[in-house]
């Protein structure tokens, strides 16, 4: 059968999970949309809670009128199938490379260091204080299926992080390259405060990016610097 009405209490479900954050964490659970991410997580062994389609579109899952589907998008976009699934912490943050993200409150961005993150072959990504939730629409999106592949961890701290723990900071500490990368966590701060006084004194080590101007964005620092820890270990 169809799903016709905006009321649908189905609909009104995945409506909070796109909308609020705090349902999310209540649930433990969230919504991924579009047809790629789908097959992600298909290809990454995430089984859907349900899975919904546009009536008409042939696709698999529960059929909703298209229009309803579109408005209960959570990225202001249409979208032809969307799935519900529960949400998968590591217990700990994991090496030989892990990405620590304290304060990056831009969605995009921590969905593109998943990705990043992915690509270069890190471990782990731990998710500290302030930091956007990596199950929303905005950063599941943003991974491009990354979040299905690569292990995400809770982190209050710099505690229990694997190895040496790296922070990035804009004009500060020995350039990149400089230092041994090889069993690292590095760690990325707000897109314009970078990391507090109190994460960079706990830090084994205070890195710089040699730039040209004052600061890359929270995603391109930690793709970069996820670049060189590769790099390195080749």
């Amino acid at each position: 059968m169809t799903i016709t009405s905006a009321s649908n209490e189905r609909l009104k479900e995945i409506r909070k999970l796109t909308q609020r954050r705090r349902w999310r964490d209540r649930s433990g659970r969230f919504i991924a949309e579009g047809e790629d991410l789908l097959a992600a997580a298909d290809a990454a062994g995430w089984r859907p809670v349900e899975r919904y389609c546009a009536a008409g579109s042939g696709l698999v899952g529960v059929e909703v009128d298209p229009a309803l589907l579109a408005a209960t998008s959570g990225l202001g976009s249409g979208t032809r199938a969307l799935a519900v699934y529960e949400q998968r912490w590591a217990p700990a943050a994991t090496g030989p490379l892990c990405v620590y993200l304290h304060g990056v409150h831009d969605p995009g961005n921590v969905g593109a260091i998943l990705r990043s993150a992915q690509a270069f072959g890190a471990s782990s990504v731990a998710i500290g204080p302030e930091t956007a939730d990596p199950f929303g629409p905005k950063a599941v999106r943003a991974s491009m299926g990354a979040l299905f592949a690569v292990a995400l961890a809770q982190a209050p701290d710099l505690a229990g992080l694997p190895g040496t723990t790296v922070a990035l900071a804009a004009g500060q500490g020995r350039a990149l390259h400089e230092l041994p990368l090889t069993d690292v966590t590095l760690l990325i701060g707000a897109e314009r405060a970078g990391l507090p006084p109190e994460v960079l004194e706990a830090a084994d080590e205070i890195a710089r990016i040699p730039i040209r101007n004052h600061s890359l964005n929270a995603a391109m620092a930690a793709t970069v610097a996820l670049y060189e820890a590769t790099r390195m270990a080749r």
